[in-house]
């Protein structure tokens, strides 16, 4: 009698017993079950409202969606989408002012000053000092005198006065969104502020809050090596697209940016055609709806913004980037992929799961735990975003006495190994297992819920997409992996960046020695 050898793991079957888990909690929230909580109306104005009734707690959060965001910034105004998501905190004609009546004329002033001080200024030629600074003194003086009406951050107090938890915005490559939780019994103060502030803004401390985002810049981007190698990174590895631009704005450009050109942008992108509102939490639709129809038809209406038509042409060379200074060395590269849309995006989700989540990710064992190079190590993708064709980056923080060079030369042994052989049934069910349960989590709270089906009813036009991109990811197979990783990961696709540490020059180990 021939006897069978079977192999067994606790690994192999924890992956299995999470998986089955995954798929109990699924059965009781799926589809169905959430197409009998959830209400859709498209008002006339154009705006989409989605209210979903979840009674657990007297509470409700909602997402403000705009499809608009950095890459929509017009040519010579970089910054100008990020501007607009700080005025829409600073109030309307009726909150954040003593008498809008007379600030509405002091801002006029305002920005008459700003025009004349910007066209001294940018003289190519014959710019006259002593001009300049009279310019810049009236400038300044017709800020303090609008500034006198202003009610400094009344639309936030009145928010958080009322329960709001969690009052944020954020500002990306291609949205910008709103959100915050509230008690239910506020509904229809917060759709009296939410829709004020989509429908009648002010273009109030404009040139106060440019100041605060020129100074964000120099944050996260000027005084941070890391911040300034991705932004030369992205303007290598894009020639066309504007997902090439800094997305915080150039700094001859946010530092110019107008009100008059913030309210532009602002009745180009901010009409209800091109925004969501969902709202999440303990509330009833047949009531719900009635006040939301009242305030959010306020928000103007008018056609969707015609879509970028720019696309980036293929990359056939190898790009280089190669910042050498006294810092921590960094190594990133990126590989031009498709947008959201294309057939294989789950399958490139699942080559990121692969090789970088968790100490179990092929990224992590080989150059964080074995061969001990590196701090960290990961790949992700899309990247910078995902409307539009982004990038599969990797990266890696080389421990001390390691370099840029041997990142990269780690990372191409691991992309070949997923080019040369399949992954491991075991690889395959964790990113499956992972995708389900990171869908879960993100189900269970409000807020996470309200943003994903903001999200995908903007994307796909149809919130259940959210649900049927389980059906996406469980047919990934392991052929696919390969085929993708032979497809994308070519030297011809490829951008580099990296910061080489540079050593002390001779003058400053001597001023270093003498501290």
């Amino acid at each position: 009698m021939q006897s069978r050898t079977f192999s067994w793991s606790w690994s192999g079957f924890l992956a299995l017993m999470l998986m089955a888990m995954a798929l109990q909690c699924a059965r009781a929230q799926d589809l169905k079950s959430f197409e009998q909580k959830i209400t859709t109306k498209v008002l006339p104005n154009g705006l989409t409202l989605i209210v979903c009734e979840r009674p657990e707690a007297p509470v409700f959060s909602y997402t403000t969606f705009i499809d608009a965001g950095d890459v929509n910034d017009p040519s010579g105004e970089s910054g100008l989408a990020h501007m607009f998501e700080h005025l829409a905190f600073k109030g309307t004609s009726e909150i954040g002012t003593t008498d809008y009546a007379a600030e509405k004329v002091a801002l006029a002033k305002v920005e008459e000053a700003n025009n004349a001080y910007e066209a001294e200024y940018l003289k190519p030629v014959g710019r006259d000092p002593q001009k300049l600074a009279e310019l810049k003194k009236a400038f300044v003086a017709a800020q303090a005198e609008a500034h006198k009406y202003v009610i400094p951050n009344q639309f936030t107090d009145v928010a958080e006065r009322a329960g709001a938890h969690g009052l944020n915005a954020s500002t990306g490559l291609d949205e910008t969104m709103y959100f915050w939780s509230m008690p239910e019994n506020r509904l229809e103060l917060w759709a009296w502020l939410e829709s004020g502030r989509l429908s009648d803004t002010v273009p109030r401390e404009f040139y106060k809050e440019r100041d605060v985002v020129v100074e964000e810049r120099r944050m996260r981007t000027d005084s941070n090596p890391i911040g300034r190698l991705v932004e030369q990174f992205l303007a290598t590895a894009y020639v066309a697209h504007n997902y090439g631009r800094s997305g915080v704005g150039w700094p001859s450009e946010v530092s110019q940016v107008s009100a008059t050109e913030a309210m532009e942008f602002h009745k180009k992108y901010y009409v209800g055609s091109n925004v969501v509102v969902t709202v999440v939490g303990d509330v009833k639709a047949s009531e719900a709806l009635p006040i939301l129809e009242k305030y959010f038809s306020k928000v103007p209406g008018g056609p969707k913004p015609e879509d970028m038509t720019t696309v980036e042409p293929k990359q056939f060379a190898e790009k280089t980037v190669v910042i050498r200074e006294q810092t921590q060395p960094f190594y990133i590269e990126g590989y031009h992929r498709p947008n959201y849309r294309d057939p294989d995006d789950a399958v490139y989700d699942a080559i990121g799961d692969i090789m970088s989540n968790g100490r179990v990710s092929r990224l992590y064992r080989s150059l964080v735990r074995d061969q001990q190079i590196a701090a960290e190590a990961q790949g992700f993708s899309p990247f910078p975003g995902d409307k539009y064709p982004g990038l599969f980056a990797f990266y890696a923080v080389p421990l001390p006495g390691h370099t840029p060079t041997e990142m990269r030369d780690a990372i191409h042994k691991e992309i070949d190994n997923l080019k040369t052989a399949d992954v491991t049934d075991e690889e395959l069910a964790m990113y499956k297992t992972r995708s389900r349960a990171d869908l879960l989590r993100g189900l269970a709270d409000n807020q996470g819920l309200s943003n994903a089906l903001a999200e995908y009813q903007t994307r796909y036009g149809d919130w259940r997409q959210l649900f049927l991109q389980l059906d996406r990811v469980d047919k990934v197979t392991k052929a696919d992996i390969r085929r993708v990783a032979n497809l994308v990961f070519t030297a011809s696709n490829r951008t580099s960046a990296e910061i080489d540490t540079e050593a002390p020059h001779a003058s400053e180990k001597k001023d270093g020695g003498a501290q």
